[in-house]
């Protein structure tokens, strides 16, 4: 099945961005004006979100997207479901997690690799595969890990997608401190449209 599914008229909308996001309200009004321009980009058509549903960007825009009429989650996980939901720390994020999961159209579970770090760089290509369009919450910055929002977004660039660029800082390197970007936070970026 196609990242668009059923509705072959379907826009596939990745997500790629950071776990921690602070300034939250700007991050959100971001979102939501990177969706009304790709809307504008491609109307009439519905949107299908294709997120790992990882913590912060990835479950922001997945939740934005499925308020929309007719729109569709397909879920890929860079790990089995038992292992990948160890990541999320608290009850209340393995819940929301398995509730988004709940209104998944599609789940895809992608092969276990040997190494974790593997697994991200895994699933950010399989979204980019499917993508017609990325959205991205993110600081502008290189990656901090393997497979991490800055690497996807140089792939994107790179086959010339259309980018839809939330600004938001990331965390401060080997922390879990997120950062902000002052009066950039929650700027829209629109590269390719």
């Amino acid at each position: 099945m196609s990242a668009a599914g059923a509705d072959s008229r379907a826009v596939a909308v990745g997500v790629t961005g950071h776990r921690l996001l602070s300034g939250l309200e700007k991050v959100e009004a971001g979102v939501d004006e990177a969706l009304r321009r790709i809307e504008q980009a491609f109307p009439g058509r519905p949107l299908t979100v294709v997120s790992a549903l990882a913590e912060g960007a990835d479950r922001l825009v997945a939740r934005r997207i499925l308020e929309r009429p007719g729109a569709r989650l397909l879920a890929p996980l860079p790990l089995p479901r038992s292992d990948y939901i160890a990541d999320f720390a608290s009850a209340a994020s393995k819940q929301e997690f398995l509730a988004l999961l709940e209104r998944a159209a599609e789940i895809v579970e992608l092969p276990a690799p040997t190494v974790r770090e593997q697994a991200y760089e895994a699933v950010g290509a399989y979204v980019l595969d499917r993508s017609q369009v990325l959205l991205t919450v993110w600081d502008g910055q290189g990656a901090q890990g393997r497979g991490g929002t800055g690497a996807v977004v140089a792939r994107a660039r790179a086959r010339q997608l259309p980018i839809a660029w939330v600004h938001a800082g990331n965390r401060k390197p080997g922390t879990l401190e997120p950062t902000t970007l002052g009066a950039e936070q929650g700027r829209v970026t629109f590269e390719n449209f």
